[in-house]
């Protein structure tokens, strides 16, 4: 059928959704949402984001062409264009909901568009830019780099990656700075009191801000930065005075090894910034200047250490050296496999490295476990949803990102008969993890049963099973147990 007899059905491709939809949850989860904020969803469909957000409690408002089109259209805080452009075949009226939606926000706006990561059917009709489906809806189907590119050009700005499909684009260059530094900081835990001084007993309550802030940003805050200042300067004068009664009674190597990590975190940070328009100093947060200050004294210094651990990398055997030598991790002839909680207490170069695929397609929303491949510059992210629960998951899907050409393959495992597994769980992730123990204690009494001896056998669903159906025994939860003679 020619194209200018097609008639495409526009509003057939909104989706009711029993649940916040992934761009709007993920700037939530993010707190680009919050209490202070009201939001806006331009092109909502059948408004279940602006119920549900409502019902959350935040200020929330909406218009759709089709289901909604004598709602007002607000500006906002936070404006969300989720899905909409990839269904719009008309590229002049695309570019100008884009427009539109910027020209709404306030702060920030989310945009969200079908990625193409698996090829679509070659049973739809080509049509203009994209595709139209059996629905008679338009599909434009964006590779992740072409998505933000297309957003940078018709806006002038340069969005965020956050997940496959999903952008935020700030208004305020120091905001989007913090959250771009924000996603590398290792999560940190505040010392527990070891040796409670009266002194510290006495002004415990007074000292706990001071203790938060020390774990959150690795340092002592500057005037102006902590809400009680006031009371504790009133007491102790500054705040390394304050801070040396917190050491009395906890221990500084810990202390020390939180600024340690948080440094790292910031070289981590800035090497990425590297293949973007790098901010100018004035251009960061005041609290990441105050950071930058404290642990490398000056930006200059700061941005210099970050590249020459970025330009490293570009070194043969550099990256399979650090992973080789990791001593967080599995360890298999080709590659090494990180559960993601693992990544921050990484060598940073490894940090680094997986940074120049995770700037490219944001945190992967879901992914259990992080794979270095020793043989080619490729870093896959594997989805065992059920790794915590399941002694031996089965790997659902896998999406793996050349970082050459920043190509995204996906791989989807859900509906094979016979998917690999994972054993020796206890090995993926570090020590501090809430079922290590457990995972270990498993791995242990399968050794000693001689349930890992063949490893090629073992690696998928049917041939584990096999394995344990040849042994008489079976595994529920995370104990064995012999098989019962009927």
């Amino acid at each position: 059928m020619p194209e200018s007899y097609l008639e495409i059905e526009r509003h057939r491709a909104a989706i009711a959704r029993t649940e916040i939809s992934r761009p709007v949850r993920l700037a939530i989860e993010w707190s680009i949402i919050n209490q202070d904020r009201t939001f806006f969803d331009y092109g909502c469909g059948h408004g279940g984001d602006v119920q549900r957000v409502g019902n959350l409690g935040y200020t929330s408002a909406g218009w759709d062409p089709y289901y909604y089109p004598n709602q007002q259209i607000t500006p906002a805080d936070v404006v969300n264009l989720g899905y909409v452009i990839n269904v719009i075949e008309d590229i002049a009226e695309r570019n100008q909901s884009l427009i539109k939606a910027w020209e709404l926000t306030r702060k920030v706006l989310i945009v969200a568009a079908q990625v193409l990561i698996n090829a679509p059917s070659k049973a739809q009709l080509a049509y203009n830019d994209g595709i139209v489906t059996s629905r008679n809806t338009f599909q434009k189907y964006y590779e992740q780099e072409e998505l933000k590119k297309y957003i940078d050009q018709v806006l002038n700005v340069d969005a965020v990656p956050v997940a496959l499909g999903v952008y935020f684009v700030f208004r305020d260059e120091a905001e989007k700075e913090s959250f771009k530094a924000i996603r590398f900081f290792s999560r940190t835990y505040t010392p527990r009191v070891r040796i409670p001084s009266k002194r510290f007993e006495d002004y415990q309550e007074t000292l706990q801000p001071l203790m938060e802030f020390f774990t959150k940003r690795g340092r002592l805050p500057v005037k102006g930065e902590l809400a009680n200042e006031q009371e504790l300067l009133t007491e102790f004068g500054n705040f390394r005075r304050a801070f040396a009664v917190v050491l009395q009674a906890t221990d500084e190597a810990e202390w020390d090894a939180i600024a340690y990590r948080r440094s790292l975190d910031i070289q981590v940070y800035l090497a990425l910034t590297h293949f973007d328009k790098r901010p100018r100093f004035s251009q960061l947060a005041p609290e990441m200047r105050h950071d930058i200050k404290a642990f490398f004294g000056s930006y200059e210094e700061a941005c210099e250490v970050a590249d020459q651990k970025l330009f490293s990398l570009g070194r043969p055997k550099v990256v399979q050296t650090a992973c080789e030598k990791s001593k967080i991790g599995k360890h298999t002839r080709g590659a090494l496999y990180v559960h993601v909680s693992a990544l921050a207490a990484l060598d940073p170069l490894l940090r680094i490295y997986e940074g120049c695929a995770s700037r490219t397609i944001g945190r992967v929303d879901g992914a259990t476990l992080i794979k270095y491949n020793l043989d080619q510059p490729q870093i896959s992210y594997l989805f065992y949803p059920d790794f915590d629960t399941d002694p031996h998951p089965a790997l659902k899907a896998s999406i793996t990102i050349d970082l050459k050409t920043l190509y995204v393959t996906h791989r989807d495992y859900a509906n094979r008969a016979n998917p690999p597994v994972l054993h020796r769980k206890e090995t993926f992730v570090t020590p501090n993890y809430p079922q290590y123990e457990e995972f270990a204690k498993l791995t242990q009494q399968e050794q000693e049963l001689g349930l890992l001896k063949q490893k090629s056998d073992i690696g998928t669903r049917e041939g584990w099973l096999k394995c344990l159906a040849e042994h008489g025994v079976e595994i529920r939860g995370h104990q064995i147990y012999p098989i019962k003679e009927s």
